[in-house]
């Protein structure tokens, strides 16, 4: 079969070629062109579009195409159900959801940023995606150092940081700062595991603790919040192009920047842009 989505692959369009290949149709030919060009080749060279508005591989909800791909063709593999929460955490912003989210984004972002040539990226990305289901299916459990001293010092820091007085609403430190280190980075890929580094703070705990001082939001939501309130003023107060916008305001790509400003505004970039021109 043939199969054919966006240019500039990062996270589902390299993920799911991959899906594609390993445990749907081995011989499956993948290809890459111009957003406003996929349905059109669809058609010319009978290809299945994915990862894209309007289509039926795509995303639904909260759940990105990969998690599409698995329900559709009713893959049981347990390493391959253990990668979908990092492939959706990592393509959604929603780091989150699992530890290993994050540098899936690191890494994708950074192959994207090296390798121009999409056929190429892909290559590479069939062993980046080798190599996490090999991890997901016989590693999960392995650890890079196995010294006992280090979970006994994660207790005890833990165990300090839940009997610190103070007041129960008191905004603690870290919380302000992690405010304007939010501010002033929005438009970059923020972590909370790196966050937490930053801040000297275990991160289970600061996940646990985010909502209690950011508006009852998670971290993502709190991201996304934001990122929208500062694309809405961009939107208003200059004359960046949608493109511009969604890199400054820290989105992997335009098309997940409309999908999140029109679910936070009910409208897509391009209306409300044109809604205050007629004002």
């Amino acid at each position: 079969m043939k199969w054919i989505t966006r240019e500039r692959p990062k996270i589902d369009r390299l993920a799911c070629p991959w899906l594609i290949k390993r445990f749907i149709d081995e011989k499956a030919e993948i290809y890459y062109v111009p957003f406003d060009q996929v349905l059109k080749q669809a058609k010319k060279i009978d290809a299945v579009p994915f990862d894209i508005p309007d289509v039926e591989h795509t995303h639904y909800g909260k759940e990105c195409t990969f998690d599409y791909f698995i329900k559709k063709y009713k893959i049981k593999d347990k390493a391959v159900l253990a990668m979908a929460p990092i492939v959706r955490g990592a393509d959604t912003d929603h780091h989150e959801l699992a530890a290993q989210a994050g540098g899936l984004w690191a890494i994708s972002a950074g192959l994207s940023y090296n390798i121009v040539n999409d056929q190429d990226l892909l290559e590479q990305g069939m062993i980046l995606y080798d190599a996490l289901y090999s991890w997901a299916k016989h590693l999960q459990k392995e650890k890079h150092t196995e010294q006992p001293f280090e979970s006994l010092l994660l207790d005890v820091f833990n165990n300090y940081l839940k009997n610190k007085s103070g007041s129960k609403r008191k905004v603690p430190v870290w919380a302000q700062e992690l405010k304007e280190i939010i501010q002033d980075h929005i438009d970059t890929n923020l972590s909370l595991r790196e966050l937490s580094k930053d801040l000297s703070i275990n991160p289970s705990y600061l996940s646990r603790e985010f909502s209690k001082y950011f508006e009852d939001l998670s971290f993502g939501e709190y991201i996304r919040k934001h990122r929208i309130e500062k694309a809405t003023e961009l939107i208003r107060s200059t004359s960046y192009s949608l493109t511009e916008i969604a890199y400054l305001t820290g989105f992997s790509d335009q098309s997940h920047f409309t999908r999140i400003f029109k679910k936070h505004t009910g409208k897509n970039p391009s209306s409300y842009r044109k809604s205050l021109s007629k004002k």
